[in-house]
């Protein structure tokens, strides 16, 4: 006999990114090539290929660091609309997205702010105006559980957090009483975004990508995601990727395309490869106060330019790379890279 949980609550938030699970599986198991197929192909493709309208988003990296902005500029260069975005560590890619009408719905634990910079003026506003709402509202640590328990192939996963507080009743989460301890836990619904996007220090032709310093929830991520685009400094050997297995952080059958794009997270941090742009960050800051002068940044920056070289060229070419890559690598001073920015 089947006994009934008892919900004792419910957020008001708006659910999204769930799926039942065996339709999950049946539906990566039909559509997820198994093989070692080579999956390279140019940013414009992929993008046109695997975001569509409407579509549920997940970016990789964490606040300023690694974040693939090759794929953010091209999904606006194509007009994608009407866009959910999970709002983990989202600052600089939201902000980008909003800003050029992308986007329709956040699910937010850490958006609308640039950290230490100040606050999302695009986001800020498009929210205030009606044109972007916050549908739901949950914890950093409970949207990594989210992909935690859609990579595990389970519908929700039991945590102890966000009770009692306002941003579990603004949550898609509910509450039940635990069978075992009598204690009241938070049962997360688990999330599988449409396309999770990352960028990545290397990964080889098949998908199999490695990535230095912190991994945030990218492990999870990229296992829950339907499909999964990567952005690369580099394309290296299979073999290089044999010889270091425990390295593969994100594995081939989960990846549906590489693509190589050196310094690809620009104007955000690689680590150990190159350093935030604060300069461009700024610029950025400064324009999108006003929507005409996000515009200025869109046509400069985006529609300005046919690629992603191009527009590194713009930024200030090898010259203001080199300059970011030795700051990250401790031989120049911060200060120096922006005299030079000034000048």
């Amino acid at each position: 006999m089947t006994n009934k949980v008892d919900i004792i609550a419910e957020g008001e938030g708006e659910l999204l990114g769930w799926r039942d699970p065996d339709e999950n599986r049946a539906w990566i198991r039909e559509n997820k090539p198994r093989g070692l197929v080579d999956k390279q192909m140019s940013v414009t493709k992929a993008v046109e290929k695997f975001v569509k309208d409407g579509d549920y988003l997940a970016f990789g990296g964490f606040g300023h660091i690694r974040v693939p902005m090759a794929l953010v500029y091209e999904i606006i260069r194509q007009g994608r609309r009407n866009l959910a975005i999970a709002g983990k560590t989202a600052v600089h890619d939201i902000d980008i997205l909003i800003g050029a009408g992308c986007v329709s719905k956040v699910e937010c634990a850490y958006a609308f702010g640039h950290e230490l910079r100040g606050l999302s003026n695009a986001g800020r506003r498009a929210v205030e105006s009606g044109a972007v709402e916050v549908v739901a509202e949950i914890s950093n640590a409970s949207y990594q559980w989210r992909f935690l328990a859609a990579m595990m192939g389970i519908p929700f996963i039991p945590v102890r957090n966000m009770m009692g507080t306002d941003t579990f009743t603004k949550s898609s989460a509910k509450q039940m009483t635990d069978p075992w301890s009598g204690k009241t836990v938070t049962l997360l619904p688990a999330a599988y975004p449409d396309v999770a996007l990352f960028h990545v220090p290397c990964c080889d032709k098949y998908g199999n990508a490695s990535i230095d310093g912190i991994i945030v929830e990218d492990f999870e991520l990229a296992r829950a995601s339907r499909r999964v685009i990567i952005t690369t400094e580099e394309i290296v050997d299979e073999e290089e990727t044999r010889r270091n297995p425990r390295g593969t952080v994100i594995p081939f059958y989960v990846v549906d395309a590489v693509c190589e794009v050196p310094y690809g997270a620009h104007p955000t941090e690689m680590p150990y490869r190159y350093f935030f742009d604060e300069q461009h960050i700024y610029e950025w800051l400064a324009l999108s106060k006003t929507e005409e002068g996000a515009k200025e940044y869109y046509d400069k920056y985006v529609f300005g330019v046919k690629d992603f070289d191009e527009y590194l060229e713009k930024i200030g070419g090898l010259n203001m790379l080199n300059q970011l890559k030795k700051v990250e690598q401790l031989r120049m001073p911060m200060g120096d890279v922006q005299s030079n920015q000034a000048e």
